[in-house]
């Protein structure tokens, strides 16, 4: 279980219709969502597992690749603090540029995430057990990496903190009526409310973790240092982090009363969250006379967009990661990619209608600015940045109309990585497309972005990747109970399986049935 065999992982032969067993097309059959004919303690221990044993001889190398890519961010961004932002390739033309479509890509990669977690919770979505722990960690790496970008690009950020409603002594007061300023209410609120409703749902999992340190503590005092020259030993920092983190839970049944109607509470709180967060994103361009930019389709077009790019961030990092960790295969199962894979092809679907919808009212609302914006979209200087968007985001996800495609963990991965990328050129194409041609030619201009810019955003992707191994290195990467709730020995109609017999048992059991 988990590493805790040293003998390699059996691989498992694919059924050519049934898959790995849950692809099962028959309404009369309930296909399983966890594999393997685990029990309860096996769940435990696998899960469990994956924080406590030594991690794959991957793991190091791949932390210290992002960690790196973080840090040499980290350096270019006190360089930019240092010398400002005329560093960056931003302009008079097109002011917003390379940052806020950063922000915008960040903040949509983190939907995902509340919508596994809270919608399909409250749908009573049991496949959502085995993704949405991961799914809500990503979405908290992802704000972290979205904040960063509008505390740099004020300039002087040493004044951030003016964008709070702080009385000071010189009644400089942020302007209430600005998007901009939604977005630090709105986007403080996602980050909390996410936060607290990943972390409440690990409670129960920290105290698994914190009694299993505690026995193996006892079982072993002469355990292992941290450090040779540190008499800490692993077993004790392990039981007092999972303790303070686990909160006195006890596992009693006040406890889990109160965790339920609790992670019910945080469900309906988030659930509207993943509806305005990104709508309010929106608002810092459709409030605006900008001709590409004034339009009311933003907010759904916005949402729809933040969940088609966040279930492919979700599925490019958990195919991966069902490869390197043992038995993680039984956990996430072809059902669940092929379950994203339809949500994808959904939300993909929907932002395609939202592309060509832009163009019908362009011509419809009979602005010629407004349609001058969008051919130039297509045909202009930028033109290689959108039809990459179009090719990334309308037509790979139209692979998965097409049974077998949708559940080859290969080509989804590889749809999901365009559709990474597609994402960032639509926030792209918004931002510089729309700002780069103004009313007056006079006015025009071309952005290029410099290697700050560059090297920020890389950054950026190696904080994100440097936390989410770190959570898979540490954390419980999946609710013990969730999957225990979903396990066939959970139900209260179920029966075990007979214990085989070998042939004096059977001898027995048939002369009992003769009557001898």
């Amino acid at each position: 279980m988990a590493g805790l065999t040293p003998e390699p992982e059996t691989p498992r032969v694919l059924d050519p219709i049934t898959g790995d067993g849950t692809l099962i097309d028959d309404p009369a059959v309930r296909p399983p969502l966890v594999l393997g004919n685990h029990s309860f303690h096996d769940i435990t221990e696998i899960v469990c597992g994956y924080a406590e044993n030594k991690p794959g001889r991957w793991w190091l190398p791949a932390f210290g690749v992002a960690s790196s890519i973080a840090g040499m961010g980290g350096l270019f961004i006190l360089y930019l603090v240092i010398t400002g932002i005329g560093t960056w390739g931003l302009n008079n033309q097109v002011d917003w540029a390379w940052d806020i479509t950063n922000f915008v890509f960040w903040i949509g990669i983190g939907h995902a995430g509340t919508l596994i977690s809270a919608i399909l919770c409250l749908l009573k979505q049991k496949w959502r057990t085995s993704i949405n722990r991961a799914a809500e960690a990503m979405t908290i790496f992802a704000v972290i990496c979205a904040a960063t970008f509008p505390g740099i690009h004020v300039g002087r950020q040493w004044m951030a903190w003016m964008l709070f409603p702080i009385p000071n002594s010189n009644q400089i007061w942020p302007n209430f009526r600005s998007p901009l300023l939604w977005d630090v209410f709105a986007v403080s609120t996602y980050g909390t409310v996410s936060a607290l409703f990943w972390y409440m749902g690990m409670i129960p999992d920290f105290a698994t973790l914190r009694d299993r340190a505690c026995l193996a503590l006892k079982r072993n005092p002469d355990g292992p240092t941290l450090l040779p020259f540190i008499p800490l030993r692993v077993a004790k920092l392990r039981g007092l982090v999972y303790g303070f983190l686990a909160m006195g839970w006890r596992f009693s049944s006040r406890h889990w009363q109160t965790y339920e109607r609790a992670y019910l509470i945080l469900a309906g709180i988030s659930t509207p969250l993943v509806l305005s967060v990104h709508s309010i994103v929106s608002f810092d361009f459709a409030t605006s006379v900008i001709p590409g930019w004034h339009a009311t389709i933003f907010p759904p077009y916005f949402v729809a967009g933040a969940i088609f790019g966040g279930f492919a961030m979700v599925l490019l990092l958990m195919i991966p990661s069902r490869e390197l960790f043992p038995n993680m295969k039984d956990l996430i199962t072809l059902r669940h990619l092929e379950n994203m894979a339809k949500i994808t092809l959904v939300t993909g679907m929907m932002v395609g209608f939202a592309y060509s919808m832009e163009f019908f009212i362009a011509w419809y609302g009979g602005n010629v600015y407004e349609l001058d914006a969008f051919i130039n979209r297509a045909t202009g200087p930028y033109w290689w940045a959108y039809w990459t968007m179009i090719s990334c985001n309308v037509l790979s996800p139209q692979v998965y109309w097409f049974k077998r495609m949708r559940t080859n963990p290969l080509v989804i991965f590889i749809v999901s990585a365009f559709i990474t990328v597609g994402m960032w050129f639509e926030r792209f194409v918004i931002i510089v497309t729309s700002l780069h041609r103004a009313f007056l030619p006079a006015e025009w201009g071309m952005f290029f972005p410099t290697p700050i810019d560059i090297c920020i955003f890389v950054g950026s992707c190696g904080v994100f990747l440097t936390l989410f191994l770190l959570f898979l290195r540490f954390l419980p990467v999946f609710a013990m109970s969730e999957l225990k709730a979903v396990l066939p020995q959970a139900s209260p109609h179920y029966h075990p399986p007979a214990p085989p017999v070998d042939g004096t048992q059977a001898a027995h059991a048939q002369k009992r049935g003769h009557g001898e």
